[in-house]
C-alpha cells in the first residue's frame, strides 16, 4: 500500500536527484519533474520497489506544468496517503555580476524557474489536495543568498527571498484552513555542486565574493548533494515542521 506521496522537482542532478534517490522505498510514490528524465533513477526505483513517474518538462514555462500537476493529483487514489509532500528545488544560476549584465531573457528564464514556478506549483498541489485527510507539507529549497544581499547575485537573491517571504505569507493563509498544510522554506547549507563551481571559476572583478567561494572549497566547508538531501529529509520529518516558515538545516 502507498503511504507517502512526493513531488520533487529539478529531481535529475545535484540536490534533487540525490533527495529522489533517498525517498525511493517501499510504499512511496514519487513523483518527479525535471527538464529531463534520469535512467539511473528509474533503475534504483525498480530495486527499491517503489513508485517513480518521472516527467520530463521545462519549468520555465510553468503553467502547462501546474495543470498538469492538477490534473494528476484529481486522479490519484489518495485515500491510504498519510502524507503527501510538495518539494519545490529546480532553480537557475544566471550569469554572476551586476543586474545590467545579465541578458534579459537568462532574467526571465531565472525567475520563472526559480520562484514563479514554485509558487503556481504549490497553488495547484494546496488546492488539489486541500479536502485529502493527510498530513500536507510544501518544502522551498532556498538559500543563504536569499537572506544575505551578495554583489552579482541580484536575480538568484530575488528568487530565494522571494520564495522566503511567499512561504510566510502561505503558512498564515494554511493556519486558517481546517487541515492546513504545513510551509518551509528552508536552505540547505552550502553544497558542492554545478553551482558552487561556477561561483567559484566566476572572474573575481565582477564578483568580489568569489574568494570565498573558493575557501570553502579547499577548507572542506562543502556538503556532498548526498548528505545534504539526507540532511534536509531529516528536516522535513521533524515534528516541528512548519513552525518557522523560514527556516537553515543547520537550526536546532
Amino acid at each position: 500500500m502507498i503511504r507517502s506521496l512526493y513531488i520533487v522537482t529539478g529531481a535529475s542532478r545535484g540536490l534533487g536527484a540525490a533527495m529522489a534517490e533517498q525517498l525511493l522505498a517501499p510504499g512511496t510514490q514519487l513523483l518527479c519533474i525535471s527538464r529531463r528524465t534520469s535512467e539511473a533513477l528509474a533503475l534504483k526505483a525498480g530495486t527499491a520497489q517503489a513508485r517513480c513517474e518521472q516527467w520530463a518538462m521545462d519549468l520555465a514555462t510553468p503553467l502547462p506544468v501546474a495543470h498538469r500537476l492538477s490534473a494528476w493529483l484529481a486522479q490519484i487514489d489518495h485515500t491510504s496517503f498519510d502524507t503527501a509532500t510538495l518539494i519545490n528545488n529546480a532553480g537557475v544560476l544566471t550569469r554572476v555580476g551586476p543586474l545590467g549584465h545579465v541578458d534579459g531573457t537568462d532574467v526571465s528564464n531565472a525567475l520563472r524557474v526559480g520562484l514563479e514556478a514554485p509558487l503556481l506549483l504549490t497553488a495547484a498541489f494546496l488546492r488539489a489536495t486541500l479536502a485529502w485527510p493527510t498530513r500536507r507539507r510544501v518544502l522551498q529549497i532556498s538559500s543563504g543568498l536569499g537572506r544575505r544581499a551578495m554583489a552579482g547575485q541580484a536575480i538568484y537573491a530575488a528568487a530565494k527571498a522571494g520564495l522566503d517571504h511567499a512561504a510566510r505569507t502561505i503558512a498564515l493563509d494554511e493556519a486558517l484552513q481546517p487541515n492546513g498544510a504545513k510551509i518551509v522554506s528552508l536552505a540547505p547549507g552550502v553544497i558542492d555542486t554545478e553551482m558552487q563551481a561556477r561561483l567559484r571559476d566566476n572572474p573575481a572583478d565582477g564578483f568580489p565574493d568569489q574568494a570565498h567561494f573558493v575557501n570553502l572549497q579547499r577548507n572542506g566547508g562543502l556538503s556532498s548533494p548526498a548528505e545534504a538531501a539526507a540532511k534536509v529529509l531529516a528536516y522535513l520529518d521533524r515534528s516541528d515542521f512548519g513552525q518557522n516558515p523560514v527556516a537553515d538545516v543547520r537550526d536546532a
